[in-house]
């Protein structure tokens, strides 16, 4: 069954839209999916980027852009208690060694929390007691995820995307085909190249990424 990797991190309400229909979409086309998250944060510093959060009238845009996206999709969605936030406790606790199959389930609970209903995952007592609430260890898993280990285990997962070339969220990748997809409305793309209809040809792609820069634009001073 071939692997599709899904890079998120909670604090992206586009990773969470996108996981309310990647599972459908692993399940039908018969693809393995393995959650992997990672600290955006950390991307956007390696690129010397900006969040959305970071800026001002695109901060407004992108909450008025999920709900829309959200009404759209038919997808419960609220604000957590403060954006941006914390997101390492809950990624740690996804990060951790556990069966693919429950850490989908904890990658659910936890995005539910976030964004379904809005409590938030930066209080250890509440994102045990949601994990607990949903049939999972979560005081086990909310100890382990402060561990020495977890912490190495969550950098080395958001280094091994850069490595990659993964350099937002949501993000998805099968394994072996050297493709990436950013964001939430690609998926219908990922599904036109797993028939063999991108519109990318390898002729295309040289043409675009060989094109040389003519101008620069001079900032004003």
């Amino acid at each position: 069954m071939p692997l599709l990797r899904y890079y998120l991190d909670f604090i992206s309400p586009y990773s969470y839209l996108g996981w309310s229909r990647i599972e459908a979409m692993a399940e039908r086309r018969g693809l393995e999916l393995r959650p992997v998250p990672v600290l955006f944060a950390a991307m956007l510093d390696a690129f010397d980027h900006k969040g959305p959060a970071e800026i001002a009238p695109k901060r407004v845009y992108t909450f008025k852009h999920v709900v829309r996206l959200a009404h759209e999709q038919g997808v419960p969605l609220r604000p957590p208690p403060a954006h941006p936030f914390n997101p390492l406790l809950a990624l740690r606790v996804a990060s951790l060694p556990m069966p693919e199959e429950q850490r989908r389930r904890v990658v659910g609970v936890l995005y539910r929390s976030t964004w379904g209903i809005g409590e938030g995952v930066t209080d250890p007592e509440r994102v045990a007691r949601a994990l607990r609430d949903a049939g999972l260890p979560g005081d086990e898993l909310v100890a382990s995820a402060g561990t020495h280990e977890a912490k190495a285990r969550l950098r080395e997962q958001t280094s091994d995307a850069l490595r990659r070339g993964i350099f937002g969220v949501p993000s998805m990748e099968v394994e072996g085909s050297g493709e990436v997809f950013w964001g939430q409305d690609a998926i219908p793309h990922l599904e036109r190249y797993l028939d063999g209809e991108d519109p990318v040809s390898p002729e295309l792609l040289a043409q675009w990424q060989d094109l040389p820069g003519s101008h620069r634009p001079a900032l004003k001073r």
